[in-house]
């Protein structure tokens, strides 16, 4: 997943980018509104990260366009008033929070964001000869249904949201069960593989890639 940090202040985007790159987000840059929308131009973008206070463009200006784009927004200021944290809201953002803030909060905020807006997706992605429709949780591969346990049908379904793209053991983890599951990793790696059984099954087109130390992605099998 990829993230615009928006700020004008060095230090906050090296913190704010050490902590993505350690939770297994790609992160992109800009130091003004202006230059954050040249990069809009150069790839998707899942979520942005903005400080209210930036030169050429404000960050309130740069939400409502951020907002006409579908891209999810995290509000970053040193303002603390009700009126404007309302116009952050007004703008178009999906939370906010006042600096200082603790990164780990930070991270928590970005995952509840992705969570939600994840959810608005399309319904229904198709990768190889595989449907998956999140209205009815059926997976249609040709003319089969595959009802899969509800645990299982969430992870093939954010798998798919990002075809090759790898997501992180903790990334699955949280996005399934929560941040604040006390279980092992295990409970995924035994999903996982109950998955793949029963992709294989039924001659799905796709195939799971566990990428050794990071996570696991999706492909397309051609």
């Amino acid at each position: 997943m990829r993230i615009l940090v928006v700020d004008d202040d060095p230090y906050i985007q090296k913190l704010i980018g050490i902590h993505l790159k350690k939770d297994g987000f790609n992160t992109v840059f800009a130091s003004d509104g202006l230059e954050a929308m040249n990069l809009l131009n150069e790839g998707d973008l899942d979520l942005a990260i903005v400080d209210v206070m930036l030169p050429n463009m404000d960050g309130i200006s740069l939400t409502k366009q951020l907002a006409t784009r579908e891209i999810p927004v995290l509000m970053l200021t040193a303002k603390t008033t009700l009126e404007d944290k309302e116009k952050g809201f007004l703008a178009g953002a999906d939370d906010y929070m006042v600096k200082p803030f603790e990164p780990k909060e930070l991270l928590f905020r970005v995952r509840a964001i992705l969570r939600r807006f994840q959810k608005l997706e399309r319904s229904q992605t198709m990768l190889g000869n595989m449907l998956i429709n999140r209205l009815t949780f059926e997976i249609k591969v040709g003319e089969q249904v595959l009802l899969l346990p509800l645990k299982e049908f969430e992870l093939l379904s954010i798998l798919c949201s990002r075809p090759d793209i790898v997501f992180t053991r903790d990334q699955l983890m949280e996005h399934v069960w929560g941040y604040d599951y006390e279980g092992d990793d295990f409970t995924l790696t035994t999903h996982i593989k109950r998955l793949r059984s029963r992709l294989e099954e039924v001659h799905a087109q796709v195939k799971i890639q566990t990428v050794r130390g990071i996570g696991y992605k999706i492909e397309e099998i051609k």
